[in-house]
């Protein structure tokens, strides 16, 4: 029942980097911690709490979960209750010291100095403030409560209805159109989605991937159902979890290259989190290359559609010139790329993906860590030299990442001849450390090998001189995905790189 949903309280999220000297100065309004360090607190009750002080130039912030019923400090907290973190001075600790308390998700991050209160009123105006106090706060009780009255008969009369999953599925199956109208739809709906697990159908390092129905309890009820697929993640992994959800949330993203969002949801009974998209049973494209070839028409579009939508992330704009926050992903590869039914293809799996706002400072951009996966990482990820100071090198990284991603799709092409077995780039290497691919792609210089056969194809060609330079070892050096896009799509329309015959043919005629 639902009831029984909510009774489990996820504990709270909270910044975490104990004392930390910091630049944060109270002559501000407001400034934020800096704290790079998120926790999951250890106690459902516990709360966010942050403490500013100052001792002659020297200024430091503490941040942490702390159990509101124990002091801090020495100070007993009385605004734990609060969603922001108001400072407030305790002179009993020192001339500038300032502590607040808050409960929501990171709420110690940004500490509020505009309307600093003192500990204590002056007694003369205490009285006149309770006096205007009280009727209020009886009138907003008397509003809080005629609301939450109307919101539970509201609630009530759903339930009566939650058979009927009509709109549900009259949303759900509209393809290709702006998310907004599902958005809503989900965000508005108090209950979990009817959602019934079928097989898994995938795993990686974060969370697993189930095929589902969305729709009635089981198939023997005869109902109409919406296939999709549900990416469940353990409680532990909250934090990937939400920045896939955050990223997912921007409903710019959506494009018919990118994977359609539907919902996401905390099932805490199950102590899970969960991430439901759009199913394509073709599965990844890794799985797709392994058991079919493809034809040079199947090539361009399949990488052509890899392009367009890594294209689509890295924009700051859409595609009608609104705006939008680019982001890259950091961890392209096969294994993220679906292929549908129609043998177009898309990217999924957001959840080491960042937004590149140009407010962030090098050092929020260093804590993101050395991410993604060991084969496809450029070299100076491999190294850990990302030029922080330009936003771009994320999206050059990507490239880098995209360029084996085409390799893949070109090794399986027919079009130059016999195809070998699909292998993955750098295929001698079983599941290689980030330490053997720098001896690899850093030391040696190497690249996965484009054999001389792809060459006699005029079109086949230059797809591996544009794959060259997407790996180069300087990232300046690369293409942009909105260029490689442009490029695939001009040589899947040139008549000339059409035909099957190689350069040899054409020399013998």
């Amino acid at each position: 029942p639902a009831s029984t949903q909510r009774s489990f309280v996820l504990n709270n999220l909270c910044k975490f980097c104990d004392v930390k000297v910091s630049e944060c100065n109270d002559s501000q309004p407001y400034c934020n911690s800096h704290c790079n360090i998120t926790s999951i607190c250890e106690r459902w009750d516990e709360v966010c709490v942050s403490a500013w002080r100052r001792q002659g130039e020297n200024i430091t912030v503490e941040t942490m979960c702390h159990d509101p019923s124990v002091p801090f400090h020495g100070v007993k907290l009385e605004d734990f209750s609060s969603s922001e973190c108001v400072m407030k001075r305790y002179p009993q600790l020192g001339p500038d010291f300032y502590i607040c308390s808050c409960n929501t998700e990171e709420c110690n991050d940004k500490l509020i100095f505009s309307t600093v209160p003192s500990l204590k009123p002056p007694s003369s105006v205490l009285p006149i403030v309770l006096f205007i106090l009280v009727p209020l706060a009886v009138l907003v009780l008397v509003l809080l409560s005629m609301i939450y009255l109307c919101y539970a008969h509201k609630l009530y009369s759903s339930k009566l209805k939650a058979e009927d999953f009509s709109d549900t599925r009259s949303i759900l199956t509209i393809k290709h159109r702006h998310s907004d109208s599902i958005s809503n739809w989900l965000n508005h709906n108090t209950e979990l989605l009817p959602l019934h697990l079928n097989e898994m159908v995938g795993k990686g390092r974060f969370a697993e991937v189930h095929r589902a129905q969305l729709g009635q309890k089981s198939e023997s009820e005869n109902g109409v159902f919406q296939t999709v697929a549900v990416k469940i993640f353990h409680l532990e992994e909250f934090l990937s979890w939400r920045t896939e959800r955050e990223i997912f949330l921007d409903a710019e993203l959506c494009h018919e290259n990118i994977v359609h969002f539907l919902a996401a949801e905390k099932r805490m009974v199950e102590r899970q989190l969960w991430l439901i998209t759009a199913y394509h049973p073709r599965g990844n494209l890794r799985d797709f290359l392994r058991e079919h070839q493809l034809e040079w028409a199947e090539l361009c579009k399949m990488g052509g559609d890899v392009a367009r939508g890594v294209a689509h992330l890295h924009s700051d704009c859409t595609a009608v010139g609104g705006v939008k926050a680019p982001v890259a992903h950091r961890d392209l590869k096969s294994d993220n790329v679906l292929v549908k039914d129609d043998l177009s293809c898309c990217i999924c799996d957001f959840g080491l993906s960042i937004r590149l706002d140009h407010n962030m400072s090098t050092e929020e951009l260093a804590n993101r860590g050395q991410v993604g996966t060991a084969r496809y990482m450029a070299p100076e990820l491999l190294e850990s030299r990302l030029n922080l100071e330009n936003i771009e090198s994320f999206k050059q990284a990507d490239v880098y990442s995209m360029a084996l991603v085409l390799w893949e799709i070109t090794s399986r092409c027919t079009a130059t001849g016999e195809v070998r077995e699909y292998e993955p780039p750098f295929g001698k290497l079983n599941q290689p450390c980030i330490e053997s691919m720098k001896d690899m792609v850093i030391r040696d210089r190497e690249r996965p090998e484009i054999l001389h056969s792809w060459r006699t194809h005029p079109g086949v060609s230059m797809v591996c001189e544009m794959i060259e330079e997407c790996w180069d070892q300087d990232p300046e050096a690369r293409l942009t995905a909105a260029c490689i896009s442009e490029r695939l799509s001009e040589f899947r329309d040139a008549t000339f790189l059409c035909s099957d015959s190689t350069h040899e043919d054409k020399m013998a005629d």
